[in-house]
């Protein structure tokens, strides 16, 4: 730890949401109405897509999640070896999703920059959310149309 850093903590990359069977029998469902509807059209390019797609998803939602280190100093936010300096961002807001998992969401400055999401312990909460506070305005954090779906489809 350098002297420099001031929090650190670490946490999971993302939230495992769990799939029941009836998850899974959709999701093959789906996968096979769609791919009739390609071979009906003789869409075959559309078939190989959709026949990807669905084996990305699967191995990426059947991955586990890394745990990840994450250092807050006055330089910025640290994930690993990737540093997020806070001239980056034009604010930042909090989102508790009820379930006991707190995460950061830092608006970048770019009109289209990806908005960083950092998962991070209630314990830690407190003086992780002073220091961004200090440099950054702290705004509500509303759910995109993305976010809202990947909810829903659990992925």
């Amino acid at each position: 730890m350098a002297k420099k850093d001031l929090v650190n903590w670490e946490a999971r990359e993302y939230i495992v949401r769990e799939r029941n069977t009836g998850w899974w029998i959709g999701f093959v469902l789906v996968v096979i109405a769609l791919g009739a509807v390609a071979i009906l059209m003789k869409q075959y390019l559309f078939l190989a897509v959709i026949v990807l797609a669905a084996v990305a998803l699967v191995l990426h939602i059947t991955r586990k999640p890394r745990t990840l280190h994450y250092s807050l100093s006055k330089d910025g936010l640290s994930e690993g070896n990737n540093l997020y300096t806070f001239d980056q961002f034009k604010s930042f807001g909090i989102v508790d999703d009820g379930k006991s998992h707190y995460s950061l969401v830092l608006v970048p400055k770019k009109r289209f920059g990806m908005r960083v999401t950092v998962f991070f312990p209630e314990s830690e909460g407190e003086q992780i959310v002073d220091m961004f506070g200090a440099r950054l305005p702290m705004e509500p954090v509303k759910s995109d149309l993305l976010d809202q779906l990947v909810r829903w489809l659990r992925i």
